[in-house]
Order: C-alpha cells, then sequence, then structure tokens
C-alpha cells in the first residue's frame, strides 16, 4: 500500500474488518475535512477584510492627525483672538460702569 502524506504510518497495518469500515470512515473524514477547508477559507477572508479595515483606520488616523497639525496653529490662534476680545469687552464693560456711575451721580 502506498503511503501518502495524509496517511499515518500505521495505514498499512490494517487488518480486514478495518478495511470494510474504511470507506464510511474515510467518506466521514473527507466531509470533516471539506468542512474544515471552508471554515480555514473563512478564517482567511475574515482575517484578510479585518487587515484591510485596520489599514483603513490607520490610513484615516494619520491623516486626521496630519489635519490636527495643520490646524493646531489656527486654533491657537483663535484662543489668542478670544481671550484678547474677551480682555476688550471687560474694559468696555468697566468703562460702561464708570459712565452710568457718573450719570447716576448727576441725577442726584
Amino acid at each position: 500500500m502506498a503511503q501518502t502524506f495524509w496517511e499515518p504510518e500505521v495505514a498499512e497495518q490494517q487488518t480486514p474488518a478495518e478495511t470494510q469500515a474504511e470507506p464510511a470512515a474515510l467518506a466521514l473524514s473527507i466531509t470533516d475535512f471539506a468542512a474544515l477547508e471552508e471554515r480555514i477559507v473563512r478564517a482567511v477572508e475574515l482575517v484578510k477584510s479585518e487587515r484591510q479595515a485596520r489599514a483603513a483606520a490607520e490610513e484615516r488616523a494619520a491623516k486626521a492627525e496630519a489635519q490636527l497639525g495643520e490646524q493646531s496653529p489656527l486654533v491657537e490662534q483663535m484662543n489668542q483672538e478670544i481671550r484678547s476680545l474677551r480682555a476688550e469687552r471687560d474694559q468696555v464693560r468697566q468703562r460702561v460702569e464708570r459712565l452710568l456711575k457718573q450719570l447716576d451721580a448727576l441725577e442726584l
């Protein structure tokens, strides 16, 4: 009996009773092998799709970081402008309060 890669070495030592049961066992193992092959193919496809999704996510993250780097100076400039506008608003409020006090003093 010629031995293939898939057959174990003990296959050569089969008894006649085992030889009669071999076609059923072989059919079962072929079915099991086909099911296993299908599961492996699905697993490989799943890994491929997950790798593609990961690569796309990493690419989006890199683009977002680049945009953040580009926007950072603008954000800092706008924050500075907000601080200066708030300071100006506080000065105007103080001036208006002083004027209102002067008006109140005139009415007395």
